[in-house]
């Protein structure tokens, strides 16, 4: 057996003793909603406008239990979803959770991301969370995905960050270490892991940060098995994660949590470094805020697009007063108050113009009014629907 076959082999032991995640199934669709996993939304994010379909075929690429594909399946009625996992446990999870909670049409293959090219077709929207710095191959199963993209289509991948995961790396190879010649048997690693946390002083960093940041989920054996016991990881730091970018052939689009990206939240606060910060390329910009601000970069989570990719540029008020706006499915709470939660469920209060040009974008469910006949029965400006749409909560069609 080869190096790759025992480390997948190791990684589908651990995923067949602890199916991950290891959410509770429900007898209705999930709740909320994550604008990642929900065609449109990302679409919009990544292009400035709406997609023009909806009937997108989309593949989860690493599954695992299915509660990301379970969401893929409820937010994308109009598409086709596939899922593929190493895991037969956890795709048996995936399966039943699906059918309970009416997630119709879903396809499930028990395949690595390095098959994926015995699938059919090509895919829109492929996602692939938590899963390549779990292969031994990381470059080579983001280039087996890049394969399976559509033209025009789009990838989000989610990977570790070395910088705020260190005490983990820590305590991963204490784990290790105290395992011995067990390493591999994942239920006595967890009860090592878990004496190890208890045995502790309440000061020692490595307790601290797991008792502040992880211990909410890893309560449960699945997570804290994923997290500390697993037998293969690759973390990643701005250098290599656009070294695995790079390596794909496909277009950085952008990071899907942009608001830890912005250098403003850091130095704001020092306009002369602002200004010398202006010469760094995008890159170095990076690199300084994952370096000034490590223990919030615990992760990389970003779009990658197959060419064409074709972004919609509003600049021009022509086109912007000709497109058909409509609310994003991604933002809830609005139609009650000016005081609701975004797509990233954060708390926005908008202007009583900008609310009544939502409004009005509520009243057009066809998408037959324009942003210019909206505006005529509003006090709102072409401004506040800038704004509405850079903060996606509207989406804009352009005519044809």
């Amino acid at each position: 057996m080869s190096d790759s076959q025992s480390i997948n082999a190791a990684v589908a032991q651990l995923y067949n003793t602890y199916p991950f995640p290891p959410e509770p199934m429900l007898d209705e669709p999930p709740p909320g909603y994550n604008w990642r996993w929900h065609w449109l939304s990302a679409y919009n994010f990544c292009t400035g406008q709406k997609p023009a379909r909806q009937n997108a075929r989309i593949l989860d690429a690493g599954c695992g239990t299915g509660v990301g594909t379970e969401y893929l399946v409820h937010l994308n009625p109009d598409a086709t979803v596939m899922g593929i996992d190493l895991s037969a446990v956890a795709l048996a999870v995936a399966k039943e959770r699906c059918q309970k909670s009416g997630a119709k049409g879903v396809e499930f293959h028990h395949l690595s991301l390095f098959d994926v090219d015995q699938l059919p077709g090509e895919f829109d929207l492929i996602n692939c969370v938590g899963v390549l710095h779990h292969t031994p191959d990381p470059i080579g199963g983001i280039q087996a995905l890049a394969k399976k993209l559509a033209p025009g289509g789009l990838l989000h991948i989610f990977v570790y960050g070395e910088l705020g995961r260190w005490e983990i790396q820590l305590m991963q190879e204490a784990i290790a270490l105290l395992q011995g010649e067990q390493r591999g048997d994942y239920t006595d690693g967890v009860a090592i892991g878990r004496q190890l946390f208890a045995a502790l002083p309440e000061d020692n960093r490595l307790r601290k940060r797991e008792e502040e940041r992880w211990s909410w989920e890893n309560h449960r054996d699945a997570y804290f098995a994923d997290m500390y016991v697993h037998p293969q990881e690759i973390d990643y730091n701005i250098k290599t994660v656009f070294e695995l970018i790079d390596a794909s052939g496909l277009e950085f689009i952008g990071f899907s949590n942009p608001q830890i990206w912005t250098l403003d939240r850091l130095m704001g606060q020092a306009p002369e470094l602002m200004e010398r910060a202006k010469q760094l390329s995008d890159r170095q910009h990076y690199r300084l805020i994952e370096l000034l601000d490590p223990q919030a970069i615990t992760h990389y989570e970003f779009f990658l697009g197959r060419s064409p990719i074709v972004r919609q540029d509003w600049s021009s008020d022509t086109l912007l007063l000709a497109a058909t706006p409509e609310p994003s499915p991604c933002i809830q709470g609005w139609q009650e108050s000016q005081q609701f939660l975004n797509f990233d469920y954060q708390i926005v209060r908008l202007s009583d113009s900008k609310w009544q040009f939502l409004k009005g974008c509520a009243g057009n469910p066809a998408a037959q009014k324009t942003v210019e006949q909206i505006l005529q029965s509003t006090e709102a400006s072409l401004a506040d629907v800038r704004s509405l749409q850079h903060q996606q909560i509207i989406l804009l069609s352009p005519t044809d």
